[in-house]
């Protein structure tokens, strides 16, 4: 394994994180304030508790995996996308390493941005309200594994846009709503049966009840789903990567 090619494409990426660390830390961690200041001091204080949480520390889970979802796909979409925009892919697609060191290179970067990101968050929400990790191993698990994914989902992305407008499509038009529907404000067993049931069919759901089981040992659906759910998106994700290194699509074009 060419070990020096993967870590030039990591420290590469990693150093761009850092040059603009008011838009990629600062900026999503003030938007997630603001939603603790919204819904957990505004709106909570005028809420019951959820299944014996606090609502304040019912939304924490939630808002860290909508803030991973987001910058997973925004770091490792631009990772990729960028060097197709310069034309300097050809560099390292011509260079001695192979493709699965290339998306170890800035699927792994974009995966650490996203887990630091998540950690921060985490820190800046016990100032606003009080709560505990029932289980911090899975916490982690969950946290890594999900960023993981959709880095590999970004990455995706980054490959098929067209242009910068398509980059921000999925991000905006899909994951985002999503993420609001999937239980990052509530629990699912307090919309009406029907409602429950489709959005079952929302994959978000299980990455979020997941992780608020790691934190509260509270789910809206079985740990095992949640896990095995993504699993199988980071699956589908792998094969579809392997295949466009395997037809060179939109990368040797």
């Amino acid at each position: 394994m060419n070990t020096y090619g993967i870590q030039s494409l990591y420290r590469f990426e990693m150093a761009r994180w850092f040059r603009t660390l008011v838009q990629s830390v600062l900026s999503p961690v003030i938007s997630t304030s603001l939603y603790f200041v919204v819904f957990g001091a505004a709106i909570g204080s005028r809420m019951t508790q959820i299944d014996g949480v606090s609502y304040g520390a019912f939304i924490v889970p939630g808002l860290i995996m909508l803030s991973i979802l987001t910058e997973s796909i925004s770091n490792s979409s631009f990772g990729i996308y960028m060097p197709r925009y310069s034309g300097t892919i050809y560099e390292v697609l011509s260079a001695p390493i192979s493709s699965f060191e290339i998306v170890t290179g800035y699927v792994g970067a974009a995966a650490t941005k996203s887990v630091l990101l998540g950690l921060i968050i985490l820190a800046t929400a016990r100032l606003f309200v009080p709560f505990e990790i029932a289980h911090p191993f899975w916490m982690i698990s969950f946290l890594v594994l999900t960023a993981i994914t959709f880095s590999l989902f970004g990455f995706i992305i980054g490959i098929w846009a067209s242009g910068w407008e398509k980059l921000q499509i999925i991000p905006i038009m899909v994951v985002t709503p999503l993420a609001f529907l999937g239980g990052s404000f509530y629990s699912i067993s307090m919309l009406p049966p029907l409602w429950q049931k489709i959005t079952l069919f929302n994959p978000v759901v299980y990455l979020i009840s997941g992780f608020r089981w790691s934190f509260y040992g509270i789910s809206d659906v079985a740990v095992g789903v949640s896990l095995g759910m993504t699993l199988m998106f980071m699956i589908v994700c792998l094969v579809i990567v392997w295949w466009v290194f395997r037809t060179g699509y939109r990368l040797k074009a």
